[in-house]
């Protein structure tokens, strides 16, 4: 039995990070009963390729293990659909934009009033609340605000973006975690919880020391390309067939089980990438980055072997 088993989900919005929580949900066993738009259903039905007959691919992965019923929410009838539903529902998650649902007459304090053991789980592009609540949040401009766009790329070129819809993914990834955290909360004292994640903040909660560096040292990280900055050797390598290869061999450990892997073990003269005197390995390995390999991409300078 699936540890969420016995679970009913009630999802309701469109679209990415409200759905991805639903999907984890339901892929640790949770009932899900997602409400679709009429005649059109979710936008994310009609995105992305297709396969030969014409049918999305993305949406089976996205929608796995759902049931789905239509609703015109904007319709008193449908509301009170949603408030009997909720009233037989253990997590209700939404991503409208912040005050629709109380529109709808359907806010968590609303819907506590029929339900006190009612998690609601609300994801948006800044949060509930702030100077920013009512502002819509995509992806994109979330990940630029909480920092992931900036130091995307390389130092002599605009940001780029990682391809995929990472924002979304993590406040979904965020909700799902805060749905966890009250239903411990609702175990102890039996009453559900509101769990507020937004796009922002959880772009900004994986952004690991660039934080830190700031506010302890005035220190703004800039893009530096495909290696992390004070990590080395970590890179996208090209090779002699034409092809790249990705090595991670930054602890010190694993670099010196590189070198032998690589038929070039310790000697003398480059044991300092190791085990430098006086210092620490990795701080080694990164001054001598500095100065002998290009981090630019295909068609410039490569790494050369550090002798």
């Amino acid at each position: 039995m699936k540890p969420l088993a016995g679970l009913r989900v009630l999802e309701m919005g469109q679209l990415i990070a409200g759905p991805f929580c639903g999907q984890l949900l339901a892929d640790f066993g949770a009932e899900v009963v997602k409400i679709e738009p009429p005649k059109t259903g979710d936008s994310m039905r009609q995105w992305g390729r297709t396969d030969a007959e014409g049918r999305p691919l993305w949406w089976p992965v996205i929608a796995r293990g759902k049931k789905s019923i239509t609703l015109d929410l904007r319709k008193p009838e449908a509301q009170d659909v949603v408030r009997q539903l909720a009233a037989k529902t253990d997590i209700l998650v939404e991503n409208f934009r912040v005050g629709r649902m109380e529109e709808w007459g359907l806010g968590y304090e609303a819907l506590k009033a029929i339900n006190p053991a009612l998690i609601m789980v609300r994801v948006t592009g800044f949060g509930q609340t702030g100077p920013y609540a009512n502002r819509a949040g995509f992806a994109s401009v979330c990940e630029a605000m909480g920092g992931m766009r900036y130091i995307a790329g390389y130092p002599d070129r605009p940001p780029v973006r990682a391809g995929i819809s990472i924002g979304d993914t993590l406040a979904g990834q965020s909700g799902f975690q805060g749905a966890l955290l009250a239903l411990q909360h609702r175990h102890r004292t039996g009453e559900g919880q509101l769990v507020d994640a937004s796009i922002f903040e959880a772009v900004l909660s994986v952004m690991e020391s660039v934080i830190s560096e700031y506010d302890g040292g005035g220190h703004v990280r800039e893009r530096s390309g495909s290696f992390l900055p004070g990590i080395a050797p970590s890179n996208a390598y090209p090779t002699k067939d034409g092809e790249t290869v990705i090595i991670g061999g930054n602890q010190d450990s694993l670099f010196r089980r590189l070198t032998a892997a690589m038929g070039r073990p310790e000697p003398r003269r480059r044991r300092a990438l190791c085990q430098p005197p006086g210092a620490r390995a990795q701080p080694g390995r990164m001054r001598r980055r500095r100065r002998r390999m290009d981090l630019g991409p295909r068609g410039g300078r490569h790494c050369r072997t550090a002798r």
